[in-house]
């Protein structure tokens, strides 16, 4: 758990690869599709992962790219003893309260690896996640929206990319994350659990 940096990819203090390296972490991006298990419709999709010194200003680029208001999903594992996540969800609220949120509760959101988020605009059908892991996956038309924020941050395509998901890993926390990630779902003014992983339609 000590080592963070390979090469010049570093990565944050939420989960590492297994000992026998059967993925080496590094920045950049592919494209992939998700199908809606309901609907069978396929949305496009773009897995980006990026150094610790640049990750979470992709990540605010992103979210800032789905407009005025949005829904978000608060995701944690702390709870579960199995694995098993709880999803809390906060409908309709502004960009700049929670881009403010964004950066107060940076820490956890970095660096916790029982704690993820979503951002959706659902009238877009686009999601911005930012996962357990510390990817970024993209959901949505126009994608080109997406590769312009990723390269300008210089994560650029790959598709011979490999995640740290696709390989054993260990993920790491705290129980000083339990109360932050409490904290935060009182700011962002969650008080109900959600269920349903179509965040689309939410």
């Amino acid at each position: 758990m000590e080592r963070a940096r390979y090469g010049s990819f570093e990565l944050t203090d939420a989960v590492r690869p297994s000992y026998d390296m059967q993925i080496v972490p590094r920045q950049g991006f592919k494209h992939d599709e998700y199908t809606d298990p309901d609907s069978t419709n396929r949305i496009p999709v773009i897995l980006a992962s990026a150094s610790r010194e640049r990750l979470f200003d992709v990540f605010v680029d992103l979210v800032s790219s789905l407009g005025d208001v949005v829904n978000v999903v608060l995701e944690t594992s702390h709870h579960g003893d199995t694995g098993e996540h709880q999803d809390y969800i906060r409908e309709h609220i502004d960009m700049p309260v929670l881009t403010s949120l964004l950066y107060e509760f940076e820490d956890i959101l970095m660096n916790d690896g029982c704690t993820g988020i979503a951002v959706v605009n659902p009238k877009r059908k686009q999601e911005i996640q930012f996962d357990e892991h510390k990817l970024l996956i993209c959901y949505g038309s126009p994608q080109e929206i997406y590769e312009r924020i990723l390269i300008k941050h210089d994560v650029y395509p790959d598709n011979e990319m490999r995640f740290i998901t696709e390989g054993e890993h260990v993920h790491s926390s705290s129980d000083r994350y339990i109360g932050i990630f409490d904290s935060f779902q009182y700011r962002l003014g969650i008080d109900r659990c959600f269920h349903d992983d179509n965040h689309f339609e939410t």
